[in-house]
């Protein structure tokens, strides 16, 4: 981690003009020599920015050994087969989060916009440093770790939890929660980055059911003994009744014998050494 936060802090330059592009694309964004200008309020607001990003990218660098160190602590406890279905979820939780911060960065030109445009100052306006990468990197985080959701699901399903039949007749209770998660926890109040994120969530709930299905068809879920039968309609039973009849002659039990005889105890003397 600390290697990658030294390389972060070389590429902190190209990071920060990648992540400053969306408001540059602005209508009214400040330009100023051809550079797009953020308000600093501080002297030390330029380094820390610096030193976020710098951490970020270490971070994210450095993700493949903090990741191993951790699953190397996990595996242990883990059959065969699970783990073979862990490198599975691994392996696609890293695009899946991948997939989520490209759709944020994406939208935060729509959404600044829309932020600016409906408040009393305008589009007009020039942002301050620290907020503005603070606003634009929890949407890439939340936006990454709200796409990881369904192999949530999932992992239920294949551990044999939940059945597909059970997940989808969620669903109603789903959309709404992943409504309720785009309002609450997009930094963005405006409707395109929680619309976005509650549609994106309930399309990969809905994939992840269709994925669960094709698990339960091909485990045969759903076939058992009592699949056919109503809820209120009793189970069949064989009519296998065998009578009782008389037990066999218990025998009369041997006496006990007696105990065997207590020797006398030792003299107080010689029952302990000096030490006890």
């Amino acid at each position: 981690m600390v290697a990658g936060l030294i390389v972060g802090f070389l590429v902190s330059q190209p990071v920060f003009d990648l992540l400053e592009k969306p408001y540059c694309q602005l209508p009214g964004a400040t330009i100023k020599d051809n550079v797009c200008a953020l308000t600093v309020l501080s002297p030390t607001d330029g380094f820390m920015v610096k030193m976020k990003i710098a951490l970020w990218v270490g971070l994210i660098l450095s993700g493949p050994i903090w990741l191993y160190q951790l699953w190397a602590f996990i595996a242990p406890g883990l059959h065969r087969h699970e783990r073979k279905w862990a490198y599975v979820f691994v392996a696609i939780a890293t695009p899946l989060f991948a997939i989520g911060s490209m759709l944020a960065y994406l939208i935060l030109a729509k959404s600044l916009t829309f932020l600016l445009a409906a408040g009393v100052t305008g589009v007009n306006t020039q942002l301050e440093l620290t907020a503005y990468i603070s606003f634009v990197t929890n949407m890439l985080l939340l936006f990454g770790l709200g796409f990881e959701f369904p192999l949530i699901l999932l992992m239920l399903n294949f551990a044999g939890v939940v059945t597909a039949k059970r997940l989808l007749s969620w669903w109603r209770v789903v959309v709404f929660l992943c409504t309720v998660f785009a309002a609450i926890a997009t930094p963005d109040p405006g409707p395109f980055g929680m619309i976005l994120l509650a549609g994106a969530l309930s399309i990969l709930y809905f994939i992840a059911v269709g994925v669960a299905y094709l698990n339960d068809r091909r485990k045969g879920r759903g076939k058992e003994i009592y699949e056919g039968l109503d809820d209120d309609e009793l189970s069949p039973l064989e009519d296998d009744r065998v009578p009782v009849g008389a037990g066999d002659r218990v025998e009369a039990p041997e006496p006990v014998a007696g105990p065997d005889p207590v020797a006398a105890p030792k003299p107080l003397d010689g029952r302990y050494d000096e030490m006890t």
